[in-house]
């Protein structure tokens, strides 16, 4: 047997990128969402100095996008676009595409608060707050997005229909169905215990948080270790150990560094004080506390490692990738390309549910405008986060990424005064940018655009 450090890299001739072997695109989209960061935390600070400056630190001191407020709340504004567009990566992989996802997530949300302030206590004489309506309006939820997703699965699928046109009529149906559902108004207010899903109404708190957060550290370690002894096991190339120790020195930093800023955002004093009374209690002098991590972003994080081994380590992602490299070939191998379908948006369908709870939550209430063109954004997310149009290609992490930065962007955008109209044409110049930037990776590697 040869010996493992044979099988490493030659340190000298290489980069340090090709040394800690990190994705390059990867790197570009990380690269990407540090200069937004950076460049609104500029603008606002020279927005807030009374007197202009020609001080660099001092516009950054004085800016607001990065302050653990912000933090918290584009977190929590990214999850539900970042859930969609996780499971759209299977879909525009398989050389699909699903344009009904907003309009689903209309019909989930409506069906959820129906269910909780109609059928529950007039039909089943449960109260709103009884234990069974949040998990059961939950599940509803996800289960009529999976049938609808399924649904629209089987017409492609089996009925040879086009995805585009299939779910460009959902696009249009869903949307009124839900209106017709909802009885065209605003649904609330909704379970407490549902609302826990939004945000701010439910979060860890900072033990929980820090003990969360080192779970995921010693897993992520765990994780990047033993794929180093896969490899030195079969006999394929590994990096150097300073390399490894190294990169998951960086995904420790990069996981304490996040619960750290979400730790730091504090309950407002008056809000400590409703809770206080809620309970017959008097609130000590003095006394703070801080939110931690949203269980929503919690939720993102479980669907996003599900969905990340579903993609590596079961038939279902073999398939699922194989069959967008080469549809022909994958069905002449004996994958039932025509059920894959259905399944692919069957779990479409059932995240567009979940998506929604945690959307429908963070508002509050069913809006007759919730999922507009979100669409539009979830398709966004997946292709900056290098998911390849062409299919065979893409990856949840750099889909939940792609939602981030779209996510950063308004955010940012809306801080600095920026009208929403032209907030819609930067994001759309930063989607045809991601397209451009995909088409040139591709074309270096040799891939057939």
């Amino acid at each position: 047997m040869s010996d493992p450090a044979s099988h490493t890299h030659p340190e000298g001739r290489r980069g340090l990128i090709q040394i800690l072997d990190i994705d390059t695109r990867l790197l570009g989209m990380v690269g990407a969402f540090v200069v937004i960061c950076a460049a609104f935390q500029i603008w606002t600070g020279i927005r807030a100095l009374p007197d202009f400056s020609w001080n660099p630190f001092a516009w950054i001191g004085a800016g607001r996008f990065l302050v653990p407020q912000n933090t918290f709340n584009i977190a929590v504004q990214t999850v539900s676009v970042a859930i969609m567009a996780a499971g759209m990566v299977f879909v525009i992989v398989t050389r699909h595409i699903d344009l009904s996802v907003g309009s689903l997530m209309a019909l989930c949300s409506a069906t959820m608060a129906v269910f909780q302030t109609e059928f529950m206590p007039k039909t089943l004489g449960l109260g709103l707050e009884h234990p069974l309506t949040a998990p059961l309006a939950v599940l509803l939820g996800i289960l009529v997005g999976a049938a609808v997703g399924a649904f629209q699965g089987w017409l492609i699928g089996y009925q040879r229909i086009p995805s585009f046109i299939v779910t460009l009529g959902g696009l249009l149906i869903w949307s009124r169905v839900a209106y017709f559902v909802a009885g065209g108004q605003t649904i609330g207010p909704l379970d407490g215990t549902f609302l826990m899903l939004g945000g701010t109404n439910g979060t860890l708190g900072v033990g929980l948080s820090w003990a969360l957060a080192a779970i995921a550290a010693l897993g992520a370690g765990w994780a990047l270790w033993s794929s180093r002894r896969a490899k030195l096991h079969h006999g394929f190339p590994v990096k150097p150990v300073w390399a490894e120790v190294t990169l998951i020195g960086i995904v420790v930093g990069l996981i304490a560094g996040f619960t750290a800023i979400i730790n730091s955002n504090m309950v407002p004093p008056a809000r400590l004080k409703r809770l206080f009374d809620a309970r017959g209690e008097v609130m000590p002098e003095g006394y703070t506390e801080a939110y931690g991590i949203p269980i929503s972003v919690l939720l993102l994080i479980i669907v996003a490692l599900l969905l990340t081994v579903m993609a590596l380590r079961t038939r279902l992602g073999r398939y699922i990738f194989a069959t967008g490299g080469n549809p022909d070939a994958a069905e002449l191998s004996g994958i039932n390309t025509r059920l894959l379908t259905v399944k692919i948006f069957a779990l479409m369908g059932g995240l567009c549910g979940l998506s929604a709870a945690v959307a429908s939550a963070r508002l509050s209430n069913h809006s007759l405008d919730i999922g507009t063109l979100d669409e539009l954004r979830v398709i966004a997310a997946a292709v900056i986060g290098g998911t390849a149009l062409a299919g065979g290609f893409g990856t949840v992490y750099g889909a939940i990424l792609g939602a981030l930065i779209m996510q950063s962007l308004q955010s940012g955008m809306a801080m600095v005064g920026v009208d929403a109209p032209f907030q819609n044409i930067v994001v759309g110049a930063v989607l045809v940018l991601a397209v451009w930037i995909d088409i040139q990776y591709r074309k270096r590697r040799g891939i057939k655009v």
